[in-house]
């Protein structure tokens, strides 16, 4: 049985450290402006032998209804209605503020077991804010330090306390069985939305989920964490990660900004599939191009989304080719790649995506027989025989598939230094229309083939 804590208090007093402490790494962005953290995150915690799900939450903070401020208290209010329990986060070295003391109030009402986290205790200095805290009522404070890992073991002991009774080991599921072919294909997609700012990235996941789950605001910037949720799309299990906008790097200033687009990067490299969305009223900029160029260059699966198309006058069978023969020419690396025509405000063209990025997937995972492979590579090198280089000629012997994720295969010859890039290229693309293969990274690799007479050459006498 699942056990659900959610971490809560006023900006800056250090819940997001606490969080990756405890789910093992830094999932979490952290930094010394208050406010970091906006949307709710999720991540699987250990303390000990204890196990349970954690959620970090936005600092408990006042604003106006509607306004970014009051739904970002929303998102916390709606972690604590899912939590079993509570850890209600000061900091020691302030001591108590109002604000503590009018969200103390706030978690007492949730009717949920709280433990009181005294948060940056290391040194002298915490003690006198941890004492203030027993004036809270919430019971005593665990006196802890995130940043260096002091305190866990009273954490613990505490923790413990609230826990439901472990699983025995024979009764759980071996998580390293190795997976069937029937496994793999129902196992959930991971699934990265990226693209520049204000693409709709948030509100797309949203009309999934059929819920605000994810923050959204016209302004530019809003996400800045890289958020997973959980989706069944028709009986499929997805994992989307929603991502911070990707600006030039020449225009990225600030260090939580830094920090957003290197936490949206690793969601892109962990991911299998990478939707990016762009924006129907500045398509194909480029930014829109380096982005795609570097999904390519990581090897996962592409789907093109072009958002708010609800907003173009001129729609229809013209349009959509108008959008086909762009992504071909501006994208030649990734030809074919499926580019589909949406409005995440308005559900337009959803099935078509989620149908699109299942349909990468299974590209992206496709194998081919060596047999096949050859039969059409002898015809390839026929039809277009290698450019002959300082007067020999080059000698390709064979090709064969060495993994997929994406499809990578390994072509022996005789000078691998010498192959050009320009034949790599009608060999890739050769192979993309012979074995269905459209937008996902193709790697080929060459190999010199071991000369069988080398041991016989003459020695210099």
């Amino acid at each position: 049985m699942s056990f659900t804590i959610a971490i809560i208090g006023r900006p800056n007093v250090g819940k997001s450290t606490l969080f990756n402490r405890l789910v093992g790494q830094k999932l979490a962005l952290v930094d010394d402006l208050p406010g970091v953290t906006r949307d709710r995150r999720e991540g699987e915690a250990r303390l000990g032998d204890l196990e349970f799900t954690i959620i970090d939450t936005a600092g408990l903070d006042e604003g106006a209804k509607g306004s970014l401020t009051a739904r970002m208290q929303e998102q916390t209010e709606t972690a604590i209605a899912q939590a079993d329990a509570l850890f209600f986060v000061i900091d020691a070295r302030v001591g108590l503020t109002p604000s503590d003391r009018a969200f103390a109030d706030f978690a007492r009402k949730a009717n949920k077991p709280v433990l009181l986290v005294a948060n940056k205790s290391e040194g002298k200095h915490g003690d006198a804010g941890a004492m203030e805290a027993f004036a809270l009522g919430l019971g005593d404070p665990i006196q802890v330090s995130a940043e260096h890992g002091e305190g866990m073991g009273e954490l613990y002991d505490e923790l413990a306390k609230l826990m439901p009774e472990p699983v025995h080991e024979d009764e759980t599921e071996d998580d390293d069985a190795p997976l069937t072919e029937e496994e793999a294909a129902t196992r959930p997609i991971r699934v990265a939305i990226v693209g520049r700012p204000n693409a709709g990235k948030s509100t797309l996941i949203n009309h999934l989920l059929g819920e605000e789950r994810l923050l959204t605001s016209p302004e530019a910037g809003t996400t800045r964490d890289s958020i997973a949720v959980e989706i069944n799309w028709k009986g499929r299990d997805f994992r989307v990660f929603d991502t911070a906008g990707l600006r030039r790097r020449s225009r990225i200033e600030e260090k939580l900004e830094k920090l957003s687009v290197a936490d949206a990067l690793r969601a892109v490299r962990f991911a299998e599939v990478v939707v990016l969305m762009m924006d129907t009223q500045n398509r194909f900029e480029e930014q829109d191009l380096r982005i795609a160029d570097l999904i390519e260059r990581e090897g996962r699966a592409l789907v093109l989304a072009v958002n708010k198309w609800d907003l173009m006058e001129t729609k229809g069978g013209g349009a959509i080719s108008g959008l086909r023969r762009d992504a071909d020419h501006l994208l030649p690396q990734v030809k074919g790649v499926p580019i589909v025509a949406v409005s995440g405000l308005m559900g337009e063209g959803i099935d078509r995506l989620m149908q699109a990025i299942q349909d990468a997937y299974a590209v992206w995972n496709r194998r081919v027989s060596t047999s096949a492979l050859n039969r059409w590579f002898e015809h390839a090198v026929q039809a277009n025989p290698p450019p002959a280089v300082s007067g020999r000629r080059l000698k390709l012997n064979y090709i064969t598939q060495n993994k997929a994720r994406p499809p990578s295969f390994v072509l022996f010859c005789s000078r691998a230094d010498a192959v050009p890039q320009s034949y790599l290229r009608y060999l890739t693309n050769s192979m993309r229309e012979s074995f269905d293969l459209p937008g996902t990274p193709v790697r080929i690799t060459l190999r010199e083939k071991a000369n069988p007479f080398a041991h016989k050459r003459k020695r210099p006498s």
